[in-house]
């Protein structure tokens, strides 16, 4: 039987990026952009989470670290974003026969019928023109499941080694353990904290504890 081969194409800090797009100046720069009320932080540069914001975050609690870093706010622009989002979609759309949009800044493409190419390659060949066209900057993880996909994105995400593309389906079962040993159980998809604490009182830490 023939794997499924899924890829999970994801945005590089959406609402952010968009925003830079439209203005450069933003690039390198501490920003945030709040939620509707702008109450919270809803998206983040990877400058400003570097110091320390968090996903989620009341306003009131970075006026702080908003003084002493010089962070820059943003309301949201929804048109903006779900504009920018139809653009991604369309351009992804052109690289599988099967898209499903999972969410405003990212979407799986099932790349079974292509899993004769180097996929890795692939990947890079899907990013080239969401940034030309678009501007803005993605990440791929490629798997044999969903779950697998989004994970090999988070990789590829955090590890500047990837270039921006994970591929799960090229590694060896020893390979993906030594990566599955670094990768915290709330990393998972589906997996939250409050789950994720209790696999913590069964001695499951890890993406390789749970496999195992």
């Amino acid at each position: 039987m023939t794997k499924r081969v899924i890829a999970l194409i994801d945005v590089n800090n959406f609402y952010v990026s968009c925003e830079q797009v439209f203005n450069p100046k933003l690039n390198g720069k501490p920003v945030i952009v709040l939620s509707n009320n702008d109450g919270c932080a809803v998206a983040r540069s990877n400058e400003a989470k570097a110091l320390g914001v968090k996903m989620g975050q009341r306003w009131f609690q970075l006026n702080e670290l908003s003084k002493k870093h010089h962070l820059i706010t943003l309301s949201s622009n929804y048109t903006l974003y779900a504009d920018m989002s139809a653009r991604v979609m369309a351009i992804l759309a052109a690289f599988s026969t099967a898209q499903e949009v999972y969410s405003i800044d990212e979407c799986f493409l099932d790349l079974t019928a292509l899993q004769h190419r180097n996929l890795t390659e692939y990947g890079q060949t899907i990013r080239q023109p969401v940034s030309q066209y678009t501007g803005l900057p993605t990440c791929i993880g490629i798997g044999s499941t969903k779950t697998l996909a989004k994970l090999a994105n988070h990789l590829a995400k955090s590890r500047s080694e990837f270039n921006g593309v994970c591929n799960f389906t090229c590694m060896s079962p020893k390979k993906l353990n030594d990566y599955f040993v670094t990768i915290d159980v709330c990393e998972i998809w589906g997996i939250g904290r409050r789950l994720a604490l209790k696999l913590n009182q069964k001695g499951i830490f890890t993406a390789q504890n749970l496999k195992a």
